[in-house]
């Protein structure tokens, strides 16, 4: 039998029913999306206007710091926007797009974080090797392939969507149109479909998230016979890419690996990995990477100078 859909637009419910606290949170999230535009904004600017784009665990960070930007405007927008209406609705095709765009960017940084753990993992195991194996082209390379996976995920998961039957409720226990809360709207068995999608998406981002752990597991285990001043070097960078992982990876499993039809924090959790973790960002790199904060005064020092005359 055809599927059919008769909705065209659909509804979200938003994070909370409270007007008031709606309104707090309107400035709250207004305030935070300037801080992931500034603080992302000032990493891109330091990073290309500097010699620190050579290097390239920079030249990640670069990209990284870009699809903060990007994935973050695709979801923050409409967030702060809904927060101030009574309404909060989006066309059918608004929803597919933003779902589109959403994991295709999401996916797309979850690969970044792959690749400058392997950059980590490369410049402490095989130092001597580092410039040869980390080379421009290959880096290339990567943020080729991160772009390639992260558009085969969104396609993957796109057609599925679209081939679902929506014919009746039309609300989004969401603030995002996201293949989950979408999930409990079909008219039809989802079993197989969240079945699907737990492997998609969930056990992907579990996978990816031990190969991480256990990159830096070795990594630990290699500064072992380095000096003092070497393993501290080594593990302030580290741990700074530990600690973005962490608040991207966590929240991530915590949403995609259950199904579709359980109640949980979905949409409350969302908002570390769509928000909380592109604001804090520039701010882990910057406040524990002194070359970022030489750059930094570097940059805006011609700058202002440039500026003057």
């Amino acid at each position: 039998m055809e599927n059919q859909n008769n909705v065209t637009e659909f509804v979200f419910k938003g994070l909370w029913g409270n007007k008031q606290i709606e309104l707090l949170f309107f400035f709250l999230f207004l305030l935070s999306y300037l801080a992931v535009l500034m603080g992302n904004f000032i990493i891109l600017l330091t990073i290309t206007r500097s010699h620190l784009i050579e290097q390239p665990m920079y030249y990640f960070l670069c990209h990284l710091s870009f699809m903060d930007l990007c994935y973050t405007s695709t979801v923050v927008p409409r967030l702060i926007r809904d927060l101030a209406t009574a309404k909060k609705h989006i066309s059918y095709n608004n929803c597919m797009t933003q779902l589109f765009t959403a994991h295709l960017l999401a996916g797309v940084e979850i690969f970044i974080l792959v690749s400058m753990a392997f950059d980590r993992y490369v410049a402490i195991v095989k130092p001597l090797h580092y410039m040869v194996i980390m080379n421009r082209k290959r880096c290339n390379m990567l943020i080729v392939v991160a772009w390639g996976v992260g558009f085969w995920h969104s396609v993957a998961l796109l057609i599925m969507v679209l081939n679902l039957p929506f014919c009746g409720p039309n609300q989004i226990n969401h603030y995002i149109c996201d293949v989950k809360p979408l999930l409990k709207l079909v008219c039809k068995d989802i079993h197989v479909v969240s079945i699907l999608v737990i492997a998609n998406s969930g056990m992907v981002v579990v996978v990816i998230f031990l190969v991480l752990v256990a990159s830096y597991i070795l990594i630990l285990y290699h500064l072992r016979t380095r000096s003092s001043a070497g393993r501290r070097k080594a593990l302030s960078t580290c741990s700074s890419h530990v600690m973005v992982v962490v608040l991207f990876f966590v929240p991530c499993i915590y949403t995609y690996v259950l199904p579709a039809g359980s109640e949980n924090k979905d949409k409350e959790i969302s908002v570390f990995y769509t928000v909380i973790a592109p604001m804090l960002n520039p701010l882990i790199y910057t406040l524990r990477n002194v070359e970022i904060k030489v750059a930094m005064r570097k940059v805006w020092s011609l700058m202002s100078h440039s500026v003057l005359k």
